[in-house]
């Protein structure tokens, strides 16, 4: 069975220390390098999709999260409020949609400007127990691709329809599918807040827009999130348990928590509707999940390495040097590595999952030319080196699991 934690430390993507602590990974230069490209992937894809993008603070005062209802619904999994003084208790955040609530109420707005989509890849924090950590897909600082839509009612159906478009792209172009989608509602035994009306109407809006992708989908009650009815879009891991990687919610609640509005084309003050989604979850859970799918060979767009360059011996160092800059300059990630058997160092390349192998002999330091080593094992013919970098750079534009175009 693959299993992320130990290729993870053998790719050396991600390691974990006990002096940091449990839950807390540190992502090293190869996982980080993999990280940046599907972050790149996703900004650009949400900014196409006329998202507007924020930073905001990875804390906020302890009464922030009482309006939310984090706190007294959630305040387990919260870690302890920070006390500065005596009315300056501070929160690590456990979600970032009250933040962006601040980031709509931060003018007043009008009918014209909906439905106003803020994103942000941002940090919140859990206080999950040690015993239920586990490498990245169970962590304690969690960097959330997120997003909320504030929207007029009639505009929500259309939103939802839109985000799990932009889901279902997202996960093709990283090379998995979902295994299945839930409808998370209401159970019987709690006590939720907000109208009935609005948990009903919301609840309609998620399952049409479901039924109009044409996406098959179970309904679960009990799982809806405390505030809000969602679409759960469900993973499973190699030892097959079942994760929520992305989300869609529709949320009546937190809008008037925060007395959240816009001014309607008649002059009149109206409530938003506030759509929150993630299209790829938090990065850590994420990579655990394409760690195991690709058993560490990831896709040539996302890979920490492209190519590598090896020289047969010292003779070709400068040539290998000289291809792995014109990579680099190229926008790719080019190494050059000397030193040692030519044997081991494709081997080496194996081991890491590189999609292309250079091999540069006196023939081809001579000619200005590359031969290339496929990750699966075929091998191109000797080409310019100008024309390698073209084949590599059209797969990686192309975001295609193939190594060829």
């Amino acid at each position: 069975m693959i299993d992320h934690r130990q290729l993870g430390r053998e790719l050396e993507l991600f390691h974990g220390d006990p002096l940091i602590g449990a839950g807390l990974p540190i992502w090293l230069p190869a996982g980080a390098a993999a990280r940046h490209a599907v972050e790149a992937y996703i900004r650009e894809e949400e900014r196409r999709a006329g998202y507007r993008h924020v930073y905001s603070p990875p804390m906020a005062k302890r009464e922030m999260y009482e309006r939310s209802g984090h706190l007294p619904h959630f305040a387990d999994d919260m870690f302890p409020a920070m006390s500065l003084s005596g009315d300056d208790d501070l929160v690590l955040r456990p979600s970032l949609c009250p933040h962006h609530a601040m980031v709509f109420a931060a003018r007043g707005r009008s009918y014209r400007e909906l439905p106003l989509r803020v994103a942000e890849l941002g940090g919140m924090y859990r206080a999950e127990r040690s015993g239920v950590l586990g490498g990245l897909s169970r962590v304690r600082a969690i960097s959330l691709n997120d997003s909320h839509i504030f929207c007029a009612p009639d505009q929500v159906g259309a939103e939802v329809v839109s985000v799990l478009a932009l889901v279902r792209r997202a996960h093709a172009a990283l090379g998995f599918a979902a295994d299945r989608f839930r409808l998370s509602l209401r159970g019987p035994d709690r006590a939720y807040p907000g109208e009935e009306a609005n948990w009903a109407r919301a609840e309609g809006l998620l399952r049409d827009a479901l039924r109009a992708e044409g996406i098959e989908f179970d309904e679960e009650p009990g799982e809806a999130a405390f505030y809000a009815p969602k679409i759960d879009i469900q993973i499973r891991d190699a030892a097959g348990r079942e994760f929520t990687l992305s989300t869609i919610q529709v949320d009546f609640h937190q809008p008037a928590q925060f007395g959240l509005s816009y001014v309607d084309s008649g002059g009149e003050r109206r409530r938003p509707v506030m759509v929150h989604r993630s299209v790829v979850g938090s990065f850590e859970r994420l990579f655990a999940h394409l760690i195991e799918v690709h058993a560490g060979a990831f896709p040539v767009w996302y890979a920490p390495v492209q190519a590598v360059a090896l020289p047969v011996d010292d003779g070709q160092v400068d040539a290998a040097e000289a291809f792995a800059r014109a990579g680099i300059e190229a926008g790719l990630r080019f190494e050059a590595v000397a030193g040692g058997s030519l044997g081991s160092r494709v081997r080496e390349a194996a081991l890491r999952r590189v999609p292309y192998v250079a091999v540069i002999g006196a023939r081809e330091a001579a000619s200005g030319e590359v031969s290339l080593r496929l990750r699966d094992g075929r091998e191109l013919p000797a080409r310019p080196v100008a024309d390698a970098v073209a084949l590599i750079r059209a797969v990686n534009d192309s975001r295609s699991p193939d190594l060829l175009p």
